[in-house]
């Protein structure tokens, strides 16, 4: 369990310099079977994250850059006819891989991103009434641009709460801008050695899933997500999907610790990351000038850690 970490890091770090936290936060998510949205200035490292994570892990790799005249058959392709065969013949979409990443989501059109959303709940494509299944593991990373929101369109409520969690890489400190320097900007990609075979990883998925949750758990998960909606600053609380993906995590975040079990604290660990982008805060909240993180931490406080029955 601890070893698959170990493993992760070892190689991310030949690229990813100064981020190991993120960098364990991917891998949980990863292994939660989950996707992320990154939300970072550009140039911080979200691409080259994605790479270096499709070599590590032996994924198959895609990308597109979103822009406004990208189409949802971009995404999950379409049906092509052969004159001389006389049919039709699917052509695979971009999502027809591993790891995807959508670049800069929020820069296309709400048709597009809605094709995109949709494969990643369901986890197929469908052209001309014929359902096809993505490839597993299926993980997206999909970034977007903080500032410049001149083009953009925002990703509203209810398909942000599709992703598992959302992080921000940010910039490096001193000393990983410092080493990056007398790299001279080289990103050593091809320094990385695969650390897992694409098995690996849906058997580490697997292992995941079998992770002991106590009762106590189960009801801790279910009050931290009422306090949400009960909280005087906050106007929409988390949904149920939300409360699924806080218990995905937690069992992920136990596997990457060495346990096969889950202790509070694994669900406290990306619970600011799982709920912050599905939070709507109250006009009282907003006029407060409290930022959504600071709820999320006011309700871990104000609600009791329970103590596991086993």
């Amino acid at each position: 369990m601890q070893e698959s970490l170990d493993k992760f890091l070892r190689e991310m770090r030949k690229v990813i310099k100064g981020k190991d936290e993120i960098l364990k936060k991917i891998w949980i998510i990863l292994l939660a079977k989950g996707h992320v949205l990154l939300e970072d200035v550009p140039g911080v490292g979200k691409t080259t994250m994605a790479m270096a994570l499709a070599k590590t892990t032996s994924l198959d790799y895609k990308r597109t850059q979103f822009t406004p005249d990208v189409l949802p058959s971009d995404i999950t392709g379409f049906s092509m006819y052969h004159k001389g065969k006389e049919e039709f013949s699917y052509m695979e979409g971009a999502v027809m891989c591993n790891i995807y990443l959508a670049d800069e989501v929020n820069r296309t059109s709400p048709k597009t991103q809605s094709a995109l959303l949709e494969v990643m709940e369901e986890g197929t494509v469908t052209v001309d009434k014929v359902t096809r299944k993505v490839p597993q593991p299926f993980f997206v990373i999909a970034t977007q641009n903080p500032f410049g929101s001149l083009g953009t369109q925002k990703l509203p409520e209810s398909q942000l709460d599709r992703f598992m969690a959302k992080l921000s890489i940010g910039y490096p400190e001193r000393a990983s801008a410092i080493e990056m320097l007398k790299e001279n900007g080289n990103q050593a990609l091809d320094q990385i050695t695969p650390a897992f075979s694409k098995e690996e990883v849906l058997k580490l998925q697997t292992s995941v899933q079998e992770i002991y949750v106590d009762e106590s758990i189960y009801g801790y998960i279910t009050d931290l997500t009422e306090a949400t909606r009960k909280h005087e600053g906050i106007e929409v609380g988390i949904s149920p999907r939300g409360s699924l993906a806080l218990f995905h995590v937690a069992k992920a975040t136990a596997f990457v610790e060495g346990r096969d079990y889950v202790l509070p604290e694994d669900v406290q660990f990306m619970i600011e990351d799982v709920f912050v982008h599905r939070l709507a805060q109250s006009g009282r909240g907003r006029a407060m000038g409290i930022e959504s993180g600071e709820l999320v931490r006011d309700i871990i406080a104000k609600v009791p850690i329970p103590k596991l029955s086993r």
